[in-house]
Order: C-alpha cells, then structure tokens, then sequence
C-alpha cells in the first residue's frame, strides 16, 4: 500500500465546491497545511465564522472524499473560523444542515445564544457537552515542571478512591505523559473504525495522544491540528458513564488551552503551583485566562510544597511556603492543598503506580483524597455551565 501524499490530497479535495459553488476549495484558499500521520489526513477548510454551521456539509464532503482515497486509514477535518474570510467569501445559498454531523467537529462554531452572552453583542458559540460525562475539569499551569501531570493522576485516583466514576483525558499533544504514569502500553481499540475505546489502568479510563502517536515520533502540529485531536480525543471516545473527566491541560496559556476552554463545558480548572514567587506569578497567567472565558477557578494546590526527609521524616520548607496560600487568600480563590516533596512522589510517578493507587493509606495519598473531597464538594451535582468563545481580530 503506498503512502498517500500531500499532493494527492490537495489533488482530491480539488472536487469539494467551495461556497460560491463555482471554484473548489483548494482553488479559493481555504485548505490549511496537510498532515498525514500513519494514514491518517488532518487539515482545516477556513471559512467565515458566521457562516461556519451553515457550512458543515462541505466540511463532511471533503472528509468523506479523502476517507475514500486509497491506503487512507481516515480523515480529521475541522473547519476553522476567520472573521477577515467573512469580506472575501462570496454569498451561497444556504445549505441544509444534516441532523446529525461528525460527533469530534460539533465544534464547528454553533452559534446559538446563552444566558452569559450580552444583550448588545452577536449570539457566541455554546459549548457541546460530552454524553454520559457529569462534569470535566481542568487541571492546569502557568509554566511547566510544576508536577502537573502528577498532580493530575493523583487528583483522578482521590476523586476515584471517594467513590466517583473517573476519567482522565491527556491534552498535551506535544508531550504526553499519560502512558508513563499510569504505566499503559498498546493501541486503543475502535467500535466500527470510528469511535475509540479508552485504555484503562488502576480503575480510570484514559486518553491521550501518546497511545495513538509513537513516542519518538516529533509532533509539529498547527493549532487547528492540534485543536481537531483534542476535540476527537474527548468526543470520539467511549467514556461510558463518568462522574468526572480529569483534563491534565498542556502547562501555559496557549491553543490547546483556550481550545479546551472555550469549547468545552469546563465545571472548572484546578490550577498547580509551587511555592516559589516566580511560579505563583505564572500560576496567574492560568488564572486570568480561566476568568477572561468565564470557568469558574475551584482552587490552587501547592505542588512541592515541603520536603519530607525520607530517613527522618522531618519537613523542610526548602522552598519557602505558604506562597499558594496567600495568593489564593488574596485573589480570593478556594485553596486546595499542599502536596509534600518526597522521593516516594517522584519514583512512582516514573514507575506508573501513582501513590494514591500503590500507597492508598499513605499520607500523601490522604492529601490528595482531601484535594479532590474539595474541588467535588464544588462541582458535585452542578451542571456543565456553557462559557462564551473568544474571536480574536
């Protein structure tokens, strides 16, 4: 079977009408980058974003159409809203839209009115819940190496040892950790070609990009690449029946973040620090972006908060303390919790047996039960609120 090219796939989608229903799509423009990754298309059709919904159906035909290609595995297409296309695209009669389109590209701008948009401004996006998931929360960071990732597994395994249904969703597309610290190898399943079965370990379900994407395979994805993975990742796969869906959030405030932000029903984001001042001030840049699109901040946890000698068991405040604290007294949000420094963390984390998971009635673990008491005690029976979507000029 020979590797399909970019050029073949230009070459076929060159039958896609674009609106005018003149020229093609490709001729008009508005077909991104290519990447073909294990027989497998991803690429963006940009269109104006009033006219996104309307312009479904030639998102489903071109994906039909590289779906049918030879020695393709399948087809990612997502549209992508421009406001500056809106000037250069030619009116078209108004297509009908199907009842029910591709389950990962509900995101394609619906726009339909909620009760946060403003009386004077246009309807914005609403946010498409995830069936059968009661709630999805965010945990995220200003900066890396804070022990997100960590803090996000254990954060999972507390809310699953107080007796929640619980899933884990990896979100770092260019660095996933998942697989490492749950200690989880080989290719997902799928039901009919198209919907995945999340892998499973110590209890939770889980998805990432690195169950489907060798590990040494260089991910140089754009933003709208990476923005249809993370969407398919959580919309394409059998959660089943979940109280709560942990997103271990890629560290900073860039696409993928604002992404799952604006598009997804987040009952909250948890945001990670350590104690130090430069971190707390990155830990802020977590916060403003959560509060400028509406998701409710349910608290900060202090990462590496104190050292716990292994021999003696003596803490030491090697890092100062109690910074995460102030900060979340002063800016008024809920404070979580201090999770220690100790080798125990670091060495199960590597291992893939999370403490929470191998060590159930150590004290971190009960540190970490007490994080997800909180942040459930929150968002426990609460519905997904809808937040608005950004335009960026």
């Amino acid at each position: 079977m020979t590797d399909v090219t970019k050029e073949q796939v230009l070459e076929t989608l060159k039958t896609v009408r674009g609106p005018d229903l003149e020229h093609d799509i490709v001729e008009l423009g508005m077909v991104s980058d290519v990447f073909i990754s294990d027989g497998k298309v991803y690429f963006s059709i940009t269109v104006p974003a009033e006219r996104a919904k309307e312009l479904e159906p030639m998102r489903l035909a071109a994906e039909r159409v590289i779906k049918e290609m030879p020695g393709v595995k399948g087809a990612l297409v997502t549209l992508t809203a421009d406001k500056k296309a809106a000037a250069a695209a030619p009116a078209a009669r108004p297509a009908q839209n199907p009842s029910h389109g591709h389950a990962g590209h509900d995101h394609a701008h619906d726009h339909r009115g909620h009760a946060h948009a403003h009386q004077q401004q246009p309807p914005r996006a609403g946010k498409i819940g995830v069936p059968g998931i009661g709630a999805i929360i965010a945990v995220a960071s200003g900066k890396g190496g804070v022990g997100k990732s960590t803090t996000a597994v254990n954060l999972a395994l507390g809310l699953l040892a107080n007796g929640l249904r619980v899933g884990i969703l990896d979100a770092d597309i260019y660095g996933p950790s998942m697989p490492r610290l749950l200690k989880i190898s080989g290719r997902p399943t799928q039901i009919d070609g198209r919907i995945i079965n999340p892998m499973e370990n110590y209890g939770l379900k889980v998805m990432s990009m690195g169950f489907l994407v060798d590990e040494e395979t260089a991910m140089i994805w754009r933003g709208p690449m990476v923005q249809s993975a993370l969407l398919q990742m959580l919309r394409e796969v059998a959660w089943r029946e979940l109280d709560v869906l942990v997103v271990d959030m890629p560290p900073g405030t860039g696409d993928a973040q604002l992404t799952m932000a604006q598009q997804v029903p987040l009952a909250g984001a948890v945001i990670v620090s350590t104690p130090q001042d430069l971190a707390l001030i990155d830990a802020r840049k977590g916060l403003n972006m959560f509060r400028k699109v509406e998701v409710p901040v349910l608290g900060i946890v202090e990462n590496m908060s104190y050292f716990i000698a292994p021999d003696t068991g003596t803490r030491y405040d090697i890092f100062g303390h109690g910074g995460a604290r102030k900060e979340a007294e002063r800016i008024g949000v809920p404070f979580l919790g201090e999770v220690p420094l100790t080798m125990n963390i670091r060495e199960t984390s590597d291992a893939g047996t999370p403490l929470v998971a191998s060590e159930p009635n150590g004290i971190v673990a009960g540190i970490y039960r007490g994080i997800a008491a909180k942040v459930w005690e929150q968002v426990g029976g609460q519905p997904q609120r809808p937040a608005p979507a950004i335009v960026f000029d």
